[in-house]
């Protein structure tokens, strides 16, 4: 069994983006790691030759920013990534997607399991989103999302590239579909919302340029007016208690609580966000 692993990133110094720690992360259970490098200002290439792995293998590809509508780059840059794969499976990490030492065992027997499987397509990982700083999840993000796919060419990146679907009807894979996934028993660490608050923005910004051109939705638009964002959420996450991944130790030692000593549990916000949201761990 073969197992690939691949990425995209650009500007990942700019953007504060842990694409070091990603792929690190992923190293110990992949033969190889494809990264499709866009064209950058801040020495992000460098970086990616600087972590020294004989299994990374770069694309240097130019993204096309004429592209603006609901975020297609990013699909068609990982669909270069996953074509450069030639494992069995392919596992995706996004730029600020972290893999948990714990869980490469539950992640080598899904795959194993199901490597004689046809029928079986990919793997779903349950998610961890990190918001504000390393001790607060957000617990009404998304739960699960697909990050494995049998590389046979049935399957490719859709939409901005937050999952994937079937070549053949476009039909998304998703956890719902039991014939088609299955869980991989991992966690991903996604910490796309720890960062300085005016990197935060600068993300949104470049971001929200590639869905909707110049003319971000109402939403956006709000938040771009702002000159950092502002993390008006953070009373309602949820605090986390539990370990990061090892690769993370660094960043995370480094980087301050957003507001010391809170503990949502003891806030009125907390609950009425429960009772109009509903909640789960």
């Amino acid at each position: 069994m073969k197992v690939s692993g691949f990425s995209i990133c650009r500007n990942a110094v700019k953007f504060d983006y842990p694409i070091v720690e990603v792929i690190r992360s992923a190293l110990p259970i992949v033969d190889e790691f494809v990264v499709n490098v866009g064209q950058s200002d801040d020495g992000t290439l460098e970086l990616i030759r600087g972590i020294g792995s004989d299994k990374i293998r770069i694309v240097e590809s130019a993204w096309d920013d004429s592209m603006q509508k609901d975020g297609l780059l990013f699909s068609r840059e990982t669909n270069i990534a996953l074509s450069r794969c030639t494992g069995d499976w392919s596992l995706y990490l996004q730029a600020d997607e972290v893999l948990h030492e714990a869980d490469y065992d539950a992640m080598r027997r899904a795959l194993r399991d199901h490597l004689l499987n046809p029928s079986v397509l990919g793997f779903t990982f349950r998610y961890l989103h990190f918001y504000g700083d390393y001790r607060s999840c957000n617990p009404w993000f998304y739960h699960r999302a697909v990050r494995i796919v049998r590389n046979d060419g049935q399957v490719e990146s859709c939409g901005d590239a937050v999952g994937f679907c079937l070549k053949a009807d476009q039909g998304y894979l998703q956890s719902e579909h039991k014939n088609r996934v299955r869980p991989s028993g991992a966690t991903i660490f996604h910490y796309g919302w720890v960062k300085a608050p005016r990197v935060l923005l600068d993300k949104i910004r470049y971001q929200s340029a590639r869905h909707h051109g110049d003319q971000p939705g109402a939403e956006d638009a709000r938040l771009l007016a702002k000159d950092a964002y502002e993390f008006e959420d953070y009373d309602i996450m949820k605090n986390f208690s539990g370990t990061h991944p090892a690769v993370m130790a660094d960043r995370v030692s480094r980087y301050p609580a957003l507001k010391s000593g809170r503990n949502r549990w003891l806030r009125p916000a907390f609950y009425r966000a429960i009772a109009k949201r509903g909640f789960r761990g």
